[in-house]
């Protein structure tokens, strides 16, 4: 397999992946309304790096909509990860600890 044809392939998994988490997050209750605001930055950071990753593939540059896709995904997994989300999939999410 070509190294093209692996990039394409990695850049429909992730895509797939990473619209799925968007549709999947939800801002956590009983945010504070700076909390909120953090979370909300992170929503929208995640979806304009998924909007390139869309704009870098159309280019044909899969490479960079591949990292694009890694960064949006990992906008919405920090905010997971930091309660500012909440999500149940620990396939999609590292998922916090209980305890954390």
């Amino acid at each position: 397999m070509t190294l093209e044809k692996q990039l394409s392939e990695k850049v429909k998994k992730y895509e797939k992946l990473t619209k799925k988490a968007l549709n999947e997050i939800e801002l956590s209750e009983g945010l504070s309304e700076k909390e909120e605001r953090v979370a909300r930055t992170f929503l929208e950071m995640s979806e304009n790096y998924f909007k390139d990753a869309g704009y870098f593939k159309k280019k044909g540059d899969l490479l960079t909509a591949l990292a694009s896709l890694s960064y949006a995904h990992a906008w919405l997994d920090a905010g997971v990860k930091a309660r500012l989300f909440t999500a149940k999939d620990d396939q999609l999410f590292t998922l916090p600890w209980k305890n954390f």
